[in-house]
């Protein structure tokens, strides 16, 4: 019981929680493994589970979703049957259902050609209303969350990214959660050109590095997290970049980011965005924390 009133104490410091989980349903060969994924999911936000489905409702699909349904222990779920295409539809199923989460399976590597025109699961990244999962490899038998690695790039959902790492590693006892930070090197260059000294210029570089530490440890203060074992690391370089090479060397089980920009410039889709690093060839799960729309406190 104390462990879910903390849980609960978490989300309501930063007015998010998943109530609704949304789960784009394909008859694919892994879509077993996707609705094992997100039963487990829904558990542990004590959520309602919604499948949105885009094709023809007949008898022999009804069978289908039943039987996946049945093989991870599924009994509470509804259907949601659209037609049409499949981007449009999804996004508005999951307006209409007041969906907080949505599940998707990972996006597969992309050459350049895919990237500048887009794909359906990077159209619904870019323009959900919700957060979205994204599961790398999904497994019937879904293992437990030991690694979370949080972006803490300064927006609006920073602080949404934090808490919703804390409760889920205080939910599922994970060994760490690691929040980023991305130290500005465009400042400490600036230092560097007004020809400081080396200790100059190394105290300036602790002295911001003390600031993006406090900056996260006062996030921190309003996130009840008393199991969880939190590591603030600073990076510096191409964000994206040195993001995904942290994630690798941590071996993390999922990495939590805010959303991009909605509609990125023409120069933006040419010379990808920092976080495309992540979403051409993801190291793990992503989730990707989104409040555009008023979330449920």
């Amino acid at each position: 019981m104390l462990e879910n009133k903390n849980c609960l104490a978490i989300f309501r410091a930063v007015n998010i929680r998943f109530q609704k989980i949304g789960l784009a349903v394909a008859f694919s060969p892994t879509a077993e493994a996707m609705l094992a994924e997100a039963t487990r999911l829904a558990k542990l936000f004590s959520a309602e589970l919604m499948l949105i489905h885009v094709g023809d409702r007949s008898s022999k699909a009804e069978r289908k979703v039943s039987a996946m349904a049945e093989a991870v222990r599924l009994t509470d779920y509804k259907v949601i049957w659209r037609n049409g295409n499949p981007e449009k539809e999804i996004l508005e199923a999951c307006r209409e259902k007041n969906i907080d989460l949505l599940m998707a399976g990972a996006l597969k590597k992309e050459n350049m050609i895919q990237r500048f025109i887009g794909s359906v699961a990077r159209g619904i990244m870019r323009k959900a209303d919700c957060s979205i999962f994204i599961v790398s490899e999904p497994s019937v038998e879904p293992k437990p969350i030991e690694q979370i690695v949080v972006n803490a790039e300064d927006s609006a959902h920073v602080e949404s990214a934090i808490a919703v790492s804390c409760y889920l590693a205080e939910k599922e006892n994970s060994s760490w959660v690691h929040i980023v930070r991305e130290i500005k090197m465009m400042g400490l260059t600036l230092s560097a050109n007004e020809q400081l000294t080396a200790q100059e210029y190394s105290e300036s570089k602790q002295a911001m590095v003390r600031d993006e530490i406090i900056a996260v440890e006062k996030i921190l203060e309003k996130i009840p997290h008393s199991k969880t074992k939190v590591n603030i690391k600073m990076l510096s370089g191409k964000s994206g970049f040195e993001l995904r090479r942290f994630v690798e060397r941590k071996q993390a089980d999922l990495l939590v980011v805010g959303a991009p920009p909605r509609r990125l410039s023409f120069f933006d889709r040419i010379f990808p965005h920092d976080l495309e690093y992540i979403f051409a060839d993801m190291p793990c799960n992503l989730l990707i924390i989104n409040k555009r729309k008023e979330l449920h406190g």
